[in-house]
């Protein structure tokens, strides 16, 4: 017949009746035909695949309302599946022409139960032959005794599952078997319902109630769209066996469990295994970039992610706004051009508080036309000095949105094919096949989902974990593989790894988990990529007590504490993150938690972006950290770290806030754009009338600790490594730290502390404010500009030393003085007020510094200041007024040998500040240490200058 003589659409209902040997015969007649055939596949393959009671919908359990892609193809694969139990027969040693001739043996079929051929399973399986198919009649089928599987069988139920019930405990002893469309129930006599140890055993839509299936090497297993109500999987050292399309529900313990390393004997059925596993891989899903959480609260109150902020982004006077959460990915993804992007970080109701400056800011702006001609008269040129370039980068707008631009690409969301081409391990460990294979189960409402130990190894694949007390659990050097899971309303952690435990975790949605969604302690070193991490009771990830991994391009956000939290000697490496939207700290370092944080994207989290304390002494190098509801970073109580080259923008808090007890090393870093201090020390957290009026205190932080005893028990954790080489005094170095909505650096401490070579520029108060000290503040070498206020302030009982700083254009005084200390070889000059004023009891040292002030004072002293003043060059202003006097106790201040300058001439006033040039002077081996201090901690700074110090070395070496 031609196939033009019939509409298709007629064709197609012609063929909808043929059974499945006809379709196949009718699809070799022709392409026309074959294609016809092809074409009934949301028909007629679909009632085939449907109808068969060996075979459930190819989704099931997890999304049986989901179509295949092609109905033909997935009976295809569940029929060859089915037929898998019999590839044992082909002889190896048989010649390809003789198999030829080979005689097919017949198969019988024997009935068992009421009306069949043996009254129970044990007669017909004595009278079988190998491969004969025993049918099981609809009724309850007993044996009293362990039966033995000697030949090679295929036990089928008949009817519909559930008709026919097996209470039996089964020992195959035959390399091959093959079961389907029964319900085991174990025997009265023993808990085991099937096991092997040599053979392999093929299951298909079975149901286990109450019920173990034990599987021992070189044994090994498929099981296929079963059910196992309270039962479960014990596989010991298997090679490779499958689970597929399985649901496990009710389990007082582990649902499955694995044990022992896959053995290097395999039977005949493992190769036959792996290309079952290769063939129905699915392929490695790219994220959808049209994802966005969005935050809100379900029926039962359950956290869910709302509707994202957007951070105003100011640099000089552009603007554009952008996205600086959800998923981070549109915040710092995007591939916008220049012109588009906003360049810098500035709470938009800054403006309404203060007076906007720009990048190159001073109050000379606000002075008449007149003033600020007599003014160009007399300034002296200070752009020369050794920080110059980097004040340069701050007041060059266009340059600064290059700069944020360029960090915006570098911290880019990779997906996991980004990942695996980069990362061969973890490419080797994502097509591994070896141990056991779980692929589209669900398991639910029970204690565990798989526990893995003593060198087991185990690889998930599209699974869904709900309502149990832990997901997976994987202890003693065993492996785990996690692929596209979804993980989620575990009463513990979701996942758990320790003692020395490792794997791939990756491209999983793990949420809503009662403790954290990953879990790593006691040596455990996974690879966790591209996961989703989100709106966990507690933390996203925790790793405790020696725990270390790779954490890399995940998204983590709105976990109700730390996005990821590191205490007790943990050390991962965390990189190419985006935690966002936490409703505590982006990361928390704490109780001598370790780790090498960098190229992470921190925003928008309740608490501080980065919080470390009690011992922390992490590497925080290189992140965003931004546009968070309180601190940029917190370095608490006894917190460490080095914390270099990060961007530190729009904050609400401070951008970086430490307490006087803390170690940091703070090391070339961008501050800029936070709503209150730029770098704030303080000796305790919650004294609110430390901020600014109308900024008000930002959160007080409370401590996340584990609970006391069990798992959580540091006592019961590793011996801690040898600790880092001890940091003597906390250290804040070649910062730029810049348009802040206070003080750049606001310092309230007990303790010592060293600020060297910081660039402090245009912030929205006064340059630096030392208001409490009681030990030595070191403020050497810093370039302190053009701020709304005075340059430095210093409280009253406050000790510092101010050397080689240069303090210029400020709107206010230089230097406000009311303590004791050091004020040596400075240059502040072209500030508004006072160059140097000593107020109330102030008792300093101040020599060969060179003062100007356009309209007021160089050197003031009031009150009952004292001590020395000596050997200064004071530059003449417009109000010709050098140092004024009005002491109550004249006698105990001594000023001597003070030089005034007046000029005459323009060209006089450009050769003032050459000999020694504008400071601060910083040697070029002082400003490498930068880039040097990326691969090593330093400890004293010392170290970084060549040939030591002598007496023409530099300042910067001397006062350290």
């Amino acid at each position: 017949m031609e196939v033009s003589g019939l509409p298709a659409e007629l064709w197609r209902l012609i063929l909808s009746y043929l059974r499945l040997p006809d379709l196949g015969r009718c699809s070799l007649v022709c392409r026309t035909w074959y294609e016809l055939v092809l074409s009934l596949d949301k028909t007629r393959w679909r009632q085939l695949c449907l109808g068969c009671l060996e075979h459930r919908h190819p989704n099931w359990p997890n999304q049986p309302g989901v179509e295949p892609p092609s109905w033909r193809e997935a009976f295809k694969q569940h029929y060859l599946s089915s037929k898998t139990w019999t590839k044992n027969t082909q002889d190896p040693e048989t010649s390809n022409c003789l198999s030829l001739f080979r005689r097919r043996k017949g198969r019988r079929r024997l009935c068992v139960g009421a009306g069949g051929e043996f009254s129970s399973l044990r007669a017909a399986l004595a009278a079988a032959g190998p491969y004969d198919r025993l049918v099981l009649l609809p009724g309850v089928h007993e044996e009293q005794s362990e039966v033995l599987l000697k030949v090679p069988v295929e036990i089928v139920g008949q009817g519909k599952l559930g008709d026919v019930v097996l209470l039996v405990s089964i020992d195959q002893h035959c390399p091959t078997a093959r079961l389907c469309n029964v319900v085991f129930m174990p025997a009265r006599f023993t808990s085991v319902v099937y096991k092997t140890t040599s053979g392999y055993v093929q299951f298909d839509s079975c149901n286990f109630e109450s019920g173990q299936l034990q599987i021992h090497a070189p044994g090994t297993c498929q099981v296929k769209f079963c059910t196992f109500s309270q039962s479960s999987i014990y596989l010991r050292s298997v090679a490779l066996c499958i689970l597929e399309n399985c649901e496990f529900t009710g389990s007082e313990n582990a649902s499955v469990t694995v044990e022992g390393c896959p053995s290097s004997d395999r039977n005949w059925a493992c190769k036959h295994l792996a290309a079952l596993a290769k063939s129905c891989a699915a392929s490695v899903r790219e994220p959808d970039p049209a994802e966005c959480p969005v935050a809100k609260r379900d029926g039962s109150g359950e956290l869910l992610l709302g509707p994202v902020r957007t951070c105003e982004i100011v640099v000089g006077e552009e603007r554009s706004s952008l996205l600086s959460a959800a998923g981070a990915r549109d915040l710092l993804g995007s591939a916008q051009e220049d012109s588009e992007f906003g360049e810098s970080l500035q709470a938009a109701k800054e403006e309404e508080e203060y007076p906007v400056l720009d990048s190159n800011s001073s109050d000379s702006d606000l002075h008449s036309d007149d003033e600020e001609d007599a003014q160009a008269m007399y300034k002296l040129p200070y752009q020369g000095h050794s920080l110059s370039h980097t004040l340069a980068d701050i007041m060059d707008s266009r340059l600064q949105s290059n700069r944020l631009h360029a960090l915006q690409k570098d911290l880019k969301l990779k997906s996991l094919q980004e990942e695996l081409q980069q990362d061969k391990e973890a490419q080797c460990l994502a097509n591994s096949l070896q141990g056991c294979i779980i692929r589209q189960c669900l398991f639910r409402d029970g204690k565990g989902g798989i526990f893995i130990y003593s060198r087991g190894q185990a690889k998930l694949e599209e699974s869904i974990f709900r309502d149990l007390t832990y997901a997976v659990r994987c202890i003693q050097n065993s492996k785990v593989i996690m692929l596209r899971n979804d993980i989620h309303h575990c009463k513990a952690s979701g996942i758990f790894l320790r003692l020395s435990a490792g794997g791939l975790i990756a491209d999983n949605n793990i949420h809503s988990n009662s403790e954290a969604g990953v879990d790593i302690r006691k040596g455990a070193n996974p690879l966790v990529l591209c996961n989703k991490i989100h709106s966990g009771l507690r933390s996203g990830i925790v790793v405790v007590g020696n725990g270390k991994g790779i954490i890399r391009s995940n998204q983590i956000y709105g976990n109700k504490e730390a996005g990821i939290y590191i205490l007790y000697n943990g050390n991962p490496a965390v990189s190419g993150n985006h935690i966002f939207q936490g409703l505590a700290a982006g990361i928390a370092v704490n109780e001598n938690g370790r780790g090498q944080i960098t190229g992470n994207v921190i925003c928008e989290n309740q608490w501080g972006g980065a919080d470390i304390r009690h011992g922390g002494d992490p590497v925080l190098r290189k992140n965003l950290i931004s546009c968070g509801y309180s601190d940029g970073v917190v370095v608490g109580e006894r917190g460490k770290g080095l914390i270099e080259g990060n961007a530190i923008y729009g904050n609400k808090g401070c951008g970086v806030w430490m307490t006087s007890s803390s170690l940091p090393h703070l090391i070339n870093n961008q501050i800029s754009h936070n709503s209150i201090y730029g770098v704030a020390v303080f000796c305790r957290k919650d004294d609110a009338g430390d901020y600014p009026p109308s900024q008000g205190g930002s959160e007080n932080f409370q401590e996340e600790r584990e609970g006391p005893g069990g798992e959580n028990d540091p006592n019961s954790e590793e011996e801690h490594p040898a600790a880092r080489r001890p940091i003597s005094v906390a250290l804040v170095e070649l910062n730029s730290i810049n348009h802040n909505g206070a003080a750049g650096l606001h310092v309230k401490s007990s303790e010592a502390l060293n600020i060297i070579a910081n660039v402090i520029h245009a912030n929205r108060d006064g340059g630096v404010a030392v208001l409490q000290s009681s030990q030595l503040t070191r403020i050497a070498n810093n370039s302190i500009s053009c701020n709304s206020r005075g340059g430095v302030l210093v409280e009253a009982e406050c000790q510092v030393e101010l050397r080689g700083n240069g303090i210029y254009e400020n709107s206010s005084h230089g230097i406000i003085s009311k303590g004791e200390g050091i004020i040596m070889e400075n240059d502040i000059i072209g500030n508004h007020r006072c160059g140097l004023q000593l107020l109330q009891a102030a008792d300093m040292k101040v020599t060969k510094n060179r003062i100007q002030s356009f309209q007021d004072y160089g050197i003031a002293l009031f009150d009952e200041a004292k001590g020395l003043v000596q050997e200064n060059l004071i530059f003449q202003g417009r109000s010709k007024k050098s140092i004024l006097r009005l002491m109550s106790n004249a006698e105990d201040c001594i000023i001597q040998n003070n030089m005034l300058l007046t000029f005459k001439k323009r060209f006089d006033m450009e050769c003032m500040l050459i000999n020694p040039p504008a400071r601060p002077h910083i040697e070029g081996g002082a400003l490498g240490s930068c880039a040097a201090a990326g691969g090593q901690r330093v400890s004293s700074i010392t170290t970084r200058v060549d040939g030591g110090c002598h007496n023409h070395g530099s300042i910067f070496c001397t006062v350290l």
